[in-house]
């Protein structure tokens, strides 16, 4: 705590944006400094997504057809786009619940005495919080290897990938950080957070091909933005999976991929840091 307010306690000279992007990197980097002093909240947020790939890929790996074909190798190529996904998805409660332990102990009020940007406070936060999620990205993508998940594009597409999925997880953080400030306990926002989760990573081409759902259900998840990230990533991977739908989100993945992240980003920031500056005036 000493290290933001030795920083922040004199204004910095310059423009407002210039000053708001020097507090919001500050208090980036007081998380990742508490981070690295709490290990275990890095090594459990591992856990979970590594499971997930053990289980659907030796559980239910051999039991799924993927483009006429019931090799598992296949659904592993066919799944890891969703894991990958669901993964930076899922960072949303972890970004809520820290934000809202913030608020219940009291640190926003000492952030507020402090001559800084007020959605510095935030936009920190889940730029930490997107750090985090880069680290679990490159460690779930080591154990995907280890499982038999392959690529089969150029370098940049991959990376182009993995790109469009960190800011999906960034824009879906938002989302967190508004359940954060509207709830009143850590752990009302860890079940806020996750609640609706489940049904917008598994309504979705995540885990199975949408034609075999009902149409009714199939156009739900053609355009539920978690589903073009997925498609978009399928694409620039070259894995299984090429979507039938002609729904313009399937059509089109990477660009929807994008206008759906920044739409998140653009809405609920600008819901986050109103509700910010109403809980804290």
């Amino acid at each position: 705590m000493s290290v933001v307010s030795d920083t922040v306690r004199v204004a910095q000279p310059g423009s407002a944006i210039g000053q708001s992007v020097r507090d919001s990197l500050v208090v980036a980097q007081r998380n990742l400094i508490r981070m690295s002093r709490i290990p275990e909240m890095v090594i459990f947020g591992l856990i979970q997504p590594i499971m997930f790939v053990v289980l659907f890929s030796y559980v239910f790996g051999g039991s799924m057809t993927i483009a006429g074909s019931n090799n598992p190798d296949r659904y592993r190529e066919f799944l890891m786009a969703g894991i990958f996904a669901q993964t930076v998805t899922f960072a949303t409660a972890g970004a809520g619940a820290g934000i809202a332990d913030d608020m219940h102990k009291g640190l926003i009020d000492r952030f507020r005495s402090l001559p800084m940007a007020r959605g510095a406070v935030l936009t920190g936060r889940t730029l930490a919080d997107l750090v985090q999620t880069a680290l679990t990205l490159l460690v779930l993508a080591v154990v995907a290897l280890l499982v038999g998940w392959r690529t089969h594009t150029s370098v940049g597409e991959v990376l182009g990938a993995f790109g469009l999925l960190l800011l999906a997880g960034y824009a879906f953080t938002w989302i967190g950080a508004l359940i954060g400030l509207s709830v009143r306990t850590p752990e009302a926002a860890t079940s806020g957070g996750l609640i609706w989760l489940f049904p917008v990573t598994f309504v979705s081409n995540a885990f199975v091909d949408t034609g075999q759902m009902t149409p009714w259900l199939r156009h739900v998840a053609d355009w539920n933005p978690f589903s073009a990230t997925v498609q978009a990533c399928r694409e620039l991977f070259g894995n299984p999976g090429v979507s039938q739908s002609d729904a313009w989100p399937m059509q089109h993945p990477v660009w929807a991929s994008l206008i759906y992240s920044i739409a998140i980003i653009v809405i609920f920031r600008t819901l986050a840091v109103r509700k910010y500056r109403s809980a804290t005036a």
